[in-house]
């Protein structure tokens, strides 16, 4: 067997890009009813409920856990993935975020003496709050158990 037919052949691999879609769509229509409003860019983009690295690593771990054994070297490193990607999406990226909304606030009131600065803002929205973190994590989970009910691993 090839390794592009072993690579079709994973079910972890589905399962986990199939939290990630689903995870994205949430965030999409979470944002829409929040907002009353549709927001392409809220569907695959970065921040929002539920976090997209959270539902992804969480879902790796528990398929990884159900598939090796949750005593297995390798589900430990997953976990320990998985907690340094929700720290980073909750706290430096998140931090960043909030050093981007100040900057933009800097700039728009140089704007009117600088006009070159008019069309470099940063991107605001980069992480996650603890709860949408702790949502993503949750979903993860579900999927993990719902894909190794559903196909096996």
């Amino acid at each position: 067997m090839s390794y592009f037919e072993e690579f079709l052949n994973n079910r972890v691999f589905f399962v986990v890009l199939t939290a990630w879609i689903l995870s994205c769509v949430l965030k999409g229509f979470i944002e829409m009813f929040r907002t009353k409003k549709i927001d392409w860019g809220r569907f695959f983009g970065p921040g929002g409920m539920p976090s997209s690295h959270s539902t992804i690593v969480t879902s790796l771990a528990t398929c990884v856990g159900l598939a090796e054994g949750f005593d297995s070297s390798l589900f430990i490193m997953c976990c320990a993935f998985a907690f340094i990607v929700m720290y980073d999406a909750s706290g430096v990226r998140r931090a960043a975020g909030e050093q981007a909304k100040i900057i933009n606030m800097i700039v728009d009131a140089w704007e009117e003496r600088d006009p070159v600065l008019k069309d470099e803002k940063l991107k605001e929205i980069l992480g996650h709050t603890p709860l949408e973190v702790m949502g993503g994590a949750i979903l993860g989970v579900v999927v993990g158990i719902c894909g190794n009910a559903l196909i096996g691993f």
